[in-house]
């Protein structure tokens, strides 16, 4: 079973653009489909509802920030049952790097630490994520080439 999951997406707007999409918690939460309580600052745990299942809740801690190129976070992946305690699980991490390609921007996203997740939850985190960040890179798309 794999640990990670990575996907890239080509943009057709410049990074500065791109770079505030990702790193704008309110920017984010629109294209992610979230409600993030505050900005997002290294070191700090954001907070938030994820919209589109009202049940589940953001709450990611905000490991790096590297403008324009390079931003990461820890969460618990495919966290959508409500009556389930997942803050004694591991988190995974996910990272974007951002690279200019002419006049567009490729966004790389790659999420790993699956094989730290309970074994009874690999296989629906790794499912769910891997169909989720396909669709979330065509919704940063859609955003910033807006």
């Amino acid at each position: 079973m794999s640990n990670m999951i990575e996907k890239s997406i080509e943009i057709e707007a410049p990074r500065s653009m791109v770079w505030s999409a990702l790193t704008d918690h309110e920017k984010f939460g629109a294209w992610f489909g979230a409600r993030i309580d505050g900005p997002f600052v290294v070191g700090e745990v954001s907070t938030g509802v994820i919209t589109v299942c009202e049940a589940a809740g953001w709450k990611a801690t905000i490991k790096a920030m590297e403008d324009p190129a390079y931003f990461a976070y820890t969460w618990h992946p495919y966290a959508i049952d409500p009556d389930y305690d997942y803050s004694g699980e591991p988190e995974t991490l996910v990272e974007f790097w951002l690279e200019e390609k002419g006049a567009s921007t490729v966004v790389k996203v790659r999420e790993t630490g699956f094989d730290n997740l309970p074994p009874h939850r690999i296989a629906d985190a790794l499912r769910s994520n891997t169909n989720g960040w396909e669709f979330q890179l065509g919704n940063i798309k859609k955003y910033a080439e807006n």
